[in-house]
């Protein structure tokens, strides 16, 4: 891969990192939870999705999803019904008295993992996204293996940066928001709604 071809897959990856959606989310939510540094676990299931996404296209079992309509939207409900599931289960989440001199339990790192991996695995559309994206940047008249090895280290990379370095600091932002018991309660309401708004978009637009 050239170096200008490569800044441009740099600047392409920012673009839809920076652009909020269940990842960030997901991130946000896992950053007041557990904290900023226990997040990196969340963010590193998230990543394992996309390698999985790109090598299923490299596969070439991309094409054949974005033809069957049927495979399409079965994926496309599965994991529109995870993300309301995330939602309603954060919604429904009791905030506990936090206790002077008492620590938060904090979230165990392969629950957040799988949540991570499951909240952008079930996206069947980053599998189409992904089958239009790859094709910008690899040229099939050079080896194959080294672009895709280029390709998915510069996505996974950027998309950590993003999650870990934006995102998950902006959430720290609440920091005092959550240290009420009312704060919480209203932190859980705001995050599971917008987990269940980006289910039902999944499964609607």
């Amino acid at each position: 891969m050239s170096l200008s071809l490569w800044f441009a897959l740099v600047g392409a990856c920012l673009v839809i990192s920076l652009t909020p959606g269940a990842g960030a989310i997901n991130t946000m939510a896992n950053s007041l939870g557990s904290g900023w540094a226990r997040s990196i676990w969340g963010i590193l299931g998230q990543q394992a999705a996309l390698v999985l996404h790109v090598a299923i296209v490299a596969a070439g079992v991309g094409a054949l999803v974005s033809r069957s309509h049927t495979a399409f939207e079965i994926i496309r409900y599965v994991g529109a019904a995870y993300l309301v599931y995330l939602g309603v289960r954060q919604l429904r989440a009791r905030p506990t008295a936090d206790d002077a001199g008492t620590e938060r339990v904090v979230e165990g790192v392969w629950p957040m993992f799988r949540r991570g991996l499951l909240v952008n695995l079930t996206n069947p559309k980053a599998i189409v996204f992904f089958l239009a994206f790859v094709p910008q940047f690899v040229r099939p008249d050079r080896p194959l293996v080294p672009q895709y090895g280029v390709l998915v280290a510069t996505v996974v990379v950027v998309d950590v940066l993003v999650m870990w370095c934006v995102f998950a600091p902006a959430a720290r932002g609440l920091a005092r928001v959550v240290a009420r018991e009312d704060g919480r309660r209203v932190i859980n309401r705001v995050f599971g709604g917008l987990f269940v708004g980006v289910g039902v978009l999944l499964a609607t637009v």
